[in-house]
């Protein structure tokens, strides 16, 4: 799709999102949800389909992606109108069984059932999968579980069917997120206390995200493992670290970059969306920096993994053994958010590292509790030259752990093997 031809139809989207949700009267939300439905069909599968060979495959996935939302409402509804933990357990692990069925799915199986040109394209395209394809589908499957939850725990009514599908379909936060919660979402079509968002300072946030993301970033990763160490040269062993700041700081410019174009555009439409990113490279231990990175997705893993394992650990273990099964819970947490990150064993090694990191710091900060009296402990914190190492040391664990987010098996032999010839 023409760039020029993506921004008037941005251009186009907002204005009318904007006016929508303004508005106050009956007919708003199916109105507001055809037109997410529109916006995510004209920028995630109408220009795929001006190929005419994949118009079918694109068509039949777009199908899909509509069915799969409101199979998910229908999910809610039915659940929540039953009593019983079992039902409530169901419709928040609806829409994450269906997340890893869609990376899981064997395609090459199910194109059999479909017109031989959809194989045809599975066969010229081995690395196709859904998840490719059903783009959000992984914050999809998060925002609408979250849903669940806050309907259970009476913080939003059930939302209608209309409701559920522009909040499941939001276009600026449908890609890559944040994974706004249901109760913010709304609170930009409430009659009363809608929050005011000033149009100079979402339209600042657009422009700012747009330089971290298409101009920082790329400038970055041309220093990153692919852009400086996979070209096929040899390579010092100095470039080594190099890359691993420059994919930190390119992560970084990219994904919050994407999220500060999300949020302001979503400001545009007087539509608040939760902060994803608050400053990571001042964080002073691992624990402090997912509370900082990804900030959506650490309430998320707290609110419907952290809070209830913990809690049913801590009965069965008993209060003597809470913070061994506070420390369980931190590694299981952590490996689940490694296997979202995606399939292979590096992302899983990548959440196993980070769980590690943060269960070390939980229990160094109960033994510094233990040994140092309330002032002493106060005054550690406060200590600059403490704080100062702390703050260097989580920046360089969090760049070297990346190495396993970057890279798969292959690429990092790759990287040592250029490494090694000097």
């Amino acid at each position: 799709m023409p760039r020029e031809m993506g921004l008037v139809a941005a251009g186009v989207y907002v204005v009318l999102g904007r006016w929508l949700a303004r508005l106050q009267m009956r007919g708003r939300d199916p109105a507001f949800a055809l037109l997410n439905i529109a916006a995510m069909y004209f920028f995630f599968f109408w220009g795929e389909q001006q190929q005419h060979r994949y118009q079918l495959l694109f068509s039949l996935l777009f199908a899909a992606y509509l069915a799969l939302g409101f199979a998910q409402y229908l999910a809610l509804r039915y659940w929540s109108e039953r009593s019983g933990l079992l039902s409530w357990c169901l419709a928040v692990l609806m829409p994450v069984g269906v997340l890893v069925a869609i990376r899981y799915a064997p395609l090459r199986e199910i194109a059999r059932l479909f017109h031989p040109s959809i194989r045809l394209v599975l066969q010229r395209h081995p690395e196709f999968s859904l998840d490719s394809v059903f783009i959000g589908s992984s914050y999809l499957a998060f925002r609408t579980s979250h849903l669940a939850l806050e309907v259970r725990n009476g913080a939003v009514p059930r939302p209608g069917c209309w409701e559920y599908l522009s909040f499941a379909f939001f276009a600026p936060t449908l890609a890559v997120g944040p994974i706004n919660p249901y109760s913010q979402y709304r609170l930009g079509f409430v009659e009363t206390g809608h929050p005011e968002i000033p149009l100079g300072r979402a339209l600042l946030r657009v422009l700012v995200g747009a330089v971290k993301y298409a101009f920082l970033g790329p400038l970055l990763n041309q220093l990153t493992y692919s852009g400086l160490l996979l070209d096929g040269h040899p390579h010092v062993w100095v470039d080594l670290p190099i890359a691993a700041v420059a994919y930190y700081l390119y992560l970084y410019c990219n994904f919050s970059g994407f999220c500060d174009i999300a949020i302001g555009g979503a400001g545009l439409m007087g539509i608040p969306v939760a902060e994803n990113f608050a400053n990571p490279f001042r964080a002073r231990n691992v624990k402090d920096f997912w509370n900082r990175w990804h900030i959506t997705l650490s309430q998320y893993m707290r609110d419907v993994v952290f809070t209830p394992l913990s809690k049913a650990l801590v009965r069965a273990f008993g209060p003597a053994q809470a913070n061994h099964g506070i420390a369980l819970t931190i590694l299981v947490v952590f490996l689940v958010i490694g296997m979202w990150h995606g399939v292979g064993w590096n992302f899983l090694a990548f959440g196993a590292l980070h769980g590690l990191g943060v269960a070390i710091n939980h229990y160094y900060t109960i033994a510094l509790k233990k040994w140092l009296t309330k002032e002493q402990f106060g005054a550690y914190n406060r200590n600059r030259l403490i704080h100062v190492a702390a703050v260097t040391l989580t920046f360089l664990f969090v760049a070297a752990s990346l190495f396993l987010f970057a890279n798969d098996w292959d690429a990092m032999k790759s990287i040592f093997s250029m490494l090694r010839m000097h």
